[in-house]
């Protein structure tokens, strides 16, 4: 059952009498770009409560963001603070108790990574000599257990810049994995140093750090407090740490974290058939695990790193996942440092109509950050301006190594992935420039710090092609003045496109975005550029099949590698199709009529095709993909969703799903807002969600009556218009 708060996580579970929980956090990579946990608690207590199943509970109170574990008159409750990195845990018993509370960790010694596992880190399929996962640093400190890992000097950065023939440039690039440390302090008042042991949990062998209490007593407490930091001193990072602690703080922290939980869920939430609530209601449990992914997200609202795709925080011994794949409790499938945009964005667009607008800067400062890396190459590459990103992109912005490819052509370009899937997929950073532009559309933040990242990733797109043009002949454009984007990509399913409407699609959509906001976002030169440049885009592609018009994945492709569907890609991420929009038509021949649309459908993973129809206003197969969807799991804990294409828990599962929800209750066209455009009239909901224009509205629909509670603010009463059908 997960746990967390802050840029914390944790999956807590009692086994054999103990309790146990994994440690996770944010940003704490190795120096291959494993995302490392930082190790496992184990709680006994004597006399032990937990002996049986009889009266045992475990409850994940999501109002409050804690957890109690209880069995005879014994309370066990764990919470993280949400505003500094720490963990604590709290015991009360009727009688007095005596309490272990140890350490463990598999990275007591040097471990090699061999075969499969290193799918975990960024060398995946292609180790270049032997990678080894480096013993991290344990010891007994003042009555507690200090324990860290310490990156070395060199790093899978310097490979993957020295593969890529940058070494030009690297002093000037940003580096985030060198002198990494990470690590923390467990300790508590009534406890001191006891004994260490070895163990194998699973297929993995550890070692315990033991401590115990001074006396029996009916209160217990302990705490983890964590620290990551880019130190080359040790010493240093260890003083911060400790010097970090204010143990007489822990009570208020207490109170602010639970306040946070609350806001958190007071500012949206879908609940459905509250009437009728039972666990096996197939519609009850959409509304359930909305509500528990969302609580996932919620855990790591303030990490320097964005959520993961492929688990989160909350990863576990994968041989749960995958009985064959005997590997540490730090594996997860497609790496660590690894971003995966396709997966990584429908972690976080479901976060605007949450009004989870505070929760985003983890993944759009991620890109910003990675600014300067990805213009560089460019330059390096071609000669030209523009941030190229590329799909399995490093946290340091470069391609990740094994995708890149070290057996390539001699005359390949050097700025090219050498990969069958990933070759000229440039355009997936432009979903990640909506999401900045909708912080303005939905919340009107400021967003100036993100400008120079829209406008750079419009410019690559400008310039390259020009670039490519020339290589092939004389001009620069098409006859009709636009660029010529081949070789593209549509998604990774249709290859060395001609003109993608997917990419055609987000280079409208942004440009126009850009273009209307505010005067004082842009100087008139570049006012006066991208007015160009939006003439220059290629208009979108359709085709005809028995006199019904489609959207076509592009021009002409020459092979389809995977089973996404781009040519919806105008409908959702774009938006330039849906109800209330112009040529609803087309985009629903499209879903119906397109012989891969028709191949491809699946509710699982990443898969988006109940977003599509949701917005296409489809109820009937919106209710069908949705229950598929976001039905529990199969696992303990119902939003544990996956592998799917990804890991356990599949956060773009969740993502997908929970879009897909809001689609179906919210849509925008113009100033107009659709309620229900999807969602079937005997489904009973109560939801609150976000719009645009700093707008929220609460609603129900129960046994098919519509009541609209709250629109705020009151002006954009007038812009509601009810779409149930």
């Amino acid at each position: 059952m997960p746990l967390g708060g802050g840029d914390i996580g944790m999956n807590v579970w009692v086994e054999k009498g103990a309790v146990y929980f994994y440690i996770s956090r944010t940003g704490t990579f190795d120096e291959h770009n494993t995302l490392l946990k930082l190790g496992r608690i184990k709680l006994e207590l004597s006399p032990n409560p937990f002996t049986n199943t009889e009266g045992f509970v475990q409850e994940l109170h999501l109002r409050d963001g804690y957890m109690t574990i209880e069995q005879n008159g014994t309370k066990v409750q764990l919470w993280v603070d949400v505003f500094n990195p720490a963990i604590h845990t709290e015991v009360i018993s009727k009688t007095k108790t005596d309490l272990i509370v140890s350490y463990e960790n598999w990275r007591y010694k040097n471990r090699p990574v061999l075969g499969k596992a290193n799918n975990a880190n960024s060398y995946k399929w292609a180790p270049q000599g032997d990678v080894i996962t480096y013993a991290d640093t344990i010891n007994f400190h003042k009555n507690g257990v200090l324990f860290y890992h310490k990156n070395r000097a060199q790093t899978v950065f310097d490979v993957a810049v020295k593969q890529q023939q940058l070494a030009s440039v690297k002093n000037e690039m940003m580096n985030p994995l060198a002198n990494l440390t990470f690590g923390g302090f467990l300790f508590g008042k009534n406890l001191e140093s006891g004994s260490t042991y070895k163990d194998i949990y699973e297929s993995t062998d550890f070692k315990g750090f033991s401590l115990k209490s001074i006396k029996g007593a009916k209160k217990h407490s302990f705490s983890v407090h964590l620290s990551t930091e880019v130190l080359s001193d040790t010493k240093e990072w260890k003083k911060k740490l400790l010097q970090s602690i204010k143990a007489d703080e822990t009570k208020k922290a207490k109170v602010q974290s639970k306040n946070w939980w609350n806001n958190f869920w007071d500012r949206s939430f879908v609940f459905t058939q509250k009437r009728h609530v039972t666990e096996h209601d197939s519609v009850y449990q959409i509304g359930q695990n909305y509500q528990l992914f969302r609580y996932m997200l919620g855990c790591n609202a303030y990490g320097k790193y964005p959520t993961k795709f492929n688990g989160g925080l909350f990863t576990y011994d994968p041989v749960y996942t995958d009985s064959t794949l005997k590997f540490t409790p730090d594996f997860r499938n497609w790496g660590g440092g690894t971003m995966t945009a396709q997966n990584q964005r429908l972690v976080y667009f479901p976060m605007f109509k949450n009004g989870d607008f505070d929760m985003l800067p983890a993944q759009l400062d991620y890109y910003v950050n990675l600014l300067k890396n990805a213009e560089l190459r460019t330059n390096v590459y071609w000669g030209h301006h523009g941030a190229s990103f590329t799909e399995q992109l490093e946290n340091f912005g470069l391609p990740n190594p094994a995708e890149y490819g070290w057996k390539r052509p001699k005359d390949y370009d050097v700025g090219m992935q050498y990969n069958a899937w990933l070759e000229y997929q440039w355009d997936t950073s432009l979903e990640f420039c909506k999401m900045m532009l909708d912080l303005y559309e939905y919340n009107t933040e400021d967003i100036q710090k993100y400008i120079p990242f829209v406008k750079s990733c419009l410019v690559f797109f400008d310039e390259h092609y020009q670039y490519l043009a020339k290589l092939r002949g004389r001009k620069a454009l098409d006859g009709e003045g636009h660029l010529v984007l081949y070789p593209g990509s549509a998604a990774e399913t249709y290859k060395m496109t001609y003109n993608a409407n997917s990419t055609i699609a987000g280079l409208q959509v942004i440009t126009k975005m850009l273009l209307n906001l505010p005067l004082d976002y842009l100087s008139d030169s570049d006012r006066t550029y991208f007015e160009a440049f939006q003439e220059r885009i290629p208009p979108m592609t359709f085709k005809q099949i028995n006199g019904n018009k489609l959207l076509t994945p592009a021009v002409h492709w020459e092979r389809v590698n995977n089973t996404e569907l781009p040519q919806l890609y105008p409908v959702f991420p774009w938006r330039i199709y849906g109800v209330g929009k112009p040529q609803l038509e087309t985009a629903i021949n499209t879903w119906e009529l397109d012989p891969d649309a028709q191949k491809f459908r699946s509710h699982v993973g990443w898969k988006q095709d109940n977003i599509f129809v949701a917005d296409l206003g489809l109820t009937e197969e919106a209710a069908k993909y949705t229950l598929l969807k976001m039905a529990n799991s199969g696992r303990r804990f119902p939003a544990f969703w996956g592998p799917g294409f990804d890991w356990v828990p599949d956060h773009n599962w969740g993502g997908s799903g929970m879009i897909g929800m809001q689609e179906m209750l919210i849509q925008e066209a113009g100033d107009s807002i659709y309620l229900f455009p999807a969602w079937p009239k005997n489904w009973n909901v109560h939801f609150k969600l976000h719009a645009s224009k700093q707008t929220t509205i609460e609603a129900k629909l129960e046994d098919g009556e519509v009541k609209i509670i709250k629109v705020t603010p009151e002006s954009r009463k007038e812009d509601v218009i009810i779409s149930l059908q």
